[in-house]
């Protein structure tokens, strides 16, 4: 195509540096048309106006996404993990009432499968020169529930009591160094403005869905979700019966388009068998979260349809830097380059994983710098590395880890591997609840352990994993690890805007990490949405949401 100078200057003519620059990196060929389109919705330019500077570019257009082509009506049927704890978006932090109070509520801003913000209970947002402040522009018309209109005052007062230490918040493991109490502040009715503890280029994501607790609630909000289930979405609460099921109906006042199911039906399960069962047996229509490891039997399976989107979700594995037989980067190398990390992509999650690289830049992320080398399986380096370290005739050690999903198979393989270059690695397998006890040290197996690996969800931006599992005040930096180095190239690359500047700062915090190497970040595994056939709209996500106001039977 043509390249259109006049419309492409008048384009850009509105806008600030920042995006200018990134319109440059385009046209250049210096960042893809999805980074064009990512970087973008981040930044607040919307998709229609991005897809016009892509025309003007020269390059096509974004296509568009059509709602499913299905009659009104249906009842969908979705098999899901029993919620652990209170359905209460304050305090959850797991997928069953992450799951649950989505069906009603709704978030300013949208991660899609893509990585891509698109509007929700925000019209638009913008930062100011050097993103300190960010503006968002409020929708309008938009009811509760319970009645009444959702306007800045339910924003402030929702942002608040997840900024503020004294409700225990889960999302504080966002906010805290960024957000706090009270820097969330009405301009009028239908603007807010978020006055941030220093710049932040990704700070939308912080209160999209990719933050799951900040469904906006009722400014007045007194932590009875489970009696109100009041929201804003497309469903309203039906019954609710706990660790038994829930069901949702469809909210006919709601500000956009009508849901197409008339209802959706939850069954709560404390395992994944019974869930492949009852998909099996037609009981359910839709299995929301399908580990691959024990869904063998749906992934290849021609009466049922796998909805797979990449995600930034790992079984992370720490090393205690300071203490013990791993206090030595040397050895941490070694134990890093003892995997088979094509293995356990092709083998453990059967294809469906990205091979990891031991920093949280997974490669879906725009920002992360694809020049850094991938670290592969190599046991004569790894024996040279123990040796040059001191242990040439190996150690003892002990990997901690939960029962969950495919950890207790992950580590065998770690166990089998190590064991070449010369360690004798005992394995303690733990229940869930148990490794990670308090989650405080001296109260937590998982934080107190020499070696242990922890399950990570999915991440739009990976500012909350850089931050919390590695930097010296890391809440959930179970490595120990103290680099001043990394502490300050983190703080750079979290408060660029810029998608070039972001993915220099990444490429040094990925050698970095691979020189340091704390963690192995070994795969990042898709997120599996098993479906019977005839199923369409469905539209899960890689934190573990699904979205059903498109879905329908055909």
């Amino acid at each position: 195509m043509t390249r259109n100078v006049n419309l492409l200057d008048k384009l850009r003519s509105s806008l600030t540096p920042v995006e200018n620059h990134l319109v440059d990196s385009y046209v250049d060929g210096r960042v893809s048309r999805r980074d064009l389109l990512r970087h973008g919705s981040l930044l607040g330019l919307s998709l229609p106006f991005l897809g016009r500077v892509a025309l003007a570019a020269g390059f096509s257009a974004a296509p568009s996404v059509a709602r499913a082509n299905v009659q009104p009506g249906a009842t969908i049927r979705v098999a899901c993990a029993a919620p652990t704890g209170a359905i209460d978006p304050v305090l959850a932090g797991d997928y069953g009432p992450i799951l649950m109070f989505q069906q009603v509520g709704e978030f300013l801003c949208v991660d899609g499968p893509d990585l891509m913000l698109k509007p929700g209970l925000a019209t638009s947002w913008k930062p100011n020169q050097d993103g300190t402040v960010w503006t968002f522009t409020l929708r309008k018309g938009v009811k509760f529930h319970a009645g009444g209109e959702m306007i800045a005052d339910d924003v402030v007062a929702t942002m608040d009591r997840l900024a503020d230490p004294k409700n225990s918040s889960n999302a504080l493991s966002v906010f805290k160094g960024i957000l706090q109490k009270g820097a969330t502040r009405k301009v009028d009715d239908y603007t807010v403005e978020f006055h941030l503890d220093g710049a932040n280029g990704n700070f939308p994501y912080l209160v999209s869905s990719d933050n799951y607790n900040a469904i906006i609630l009722p400014a007045n909000y007194a932590g009875d979700f489970e009696t109100t289930w009041d929201g804003t979405g497309p469903f309203k609460i039906d019954k609710f019966t706990r660790n038994v099921g829930a069901s949702f109906v469809r909210n006919e006042d709601y500000w956009g388009p009508k849901a197409l199911p008339a209802k959706t039906e939850f069954t709560f399960y404390q395992d994944i068998q019974p869930q492949i069962l009852a998909l099996q047996a037609g009981q359910a229509d839709i299995i929301n979260k399908l580990p691959a490891f024990a869904g063998v039997a749906l992934l290849n399976d021609p009466n049922f349809e796998i909805i797979s989107i990449p995600s930034t979700a790992n079984q992370g594995v720490h090393m205690h830097c300071h203490m013990g037989p791993f206090k030595d980067a040397r050895i941490r190398q070694a134990v890093a380059l003892s995997l088979d990390r094509e293995k356990l992509v092709n083998g453990l999650m059967k294809g469906k994983a990205a091979i990891g690289n031991d920093s949280p830049f997974a490669s879906i992320y725009p920002s992360t710098d694809p020049s850094i080398p991938q670290r592969k399986q190599d046991i004569q380096k790894a024996k040279e590395l123990m040796k040059a370290a001191g242990v040439e005739k190996g150690f003892r050690a002990t990997l901690t880890a939960p029962h969950t999903q495919e950890i207790p198979a992950f580590a065998q393989l770690i166990q089998s591997w190590v064991k070449e270059i010369g360690i004798d690695l005992k394995l303690n397998i733990m229940d869930r609840g148990s490794y990670f006890g308090d989650a405080v040290p001296g109260k937590s197996p998982w934080l107190d352990a020499e070696m242990g690996i922890a399950d990570w969800g999915h991440r739009g931006v990976p500012n909350v994993l850089l931050k919390s599992l590695l930097t010296s005040s890391g809440a959930w930096n179970a490595a120990k690890f103290q680099n001043e180095d990394y502490d300050r190239l983190v703080q750079s690359y979290i408060a660029s805007s810029d998608l070039e500047a972001q993915r220099e700062n990444a490429g040094k915090i990925q050698r970095l990490l691979l020189q340091e190497t704390p963690m192995l970040f070994s795969y990042f595994f898709d997120h599996l949405t098993a479906t019977k056939k005839g199923v369409v709209g469905a539209q899960p996500t890689a934190m573990g949401q699904l979205f059903l106001h498109g879905a329908g039977i055909v």
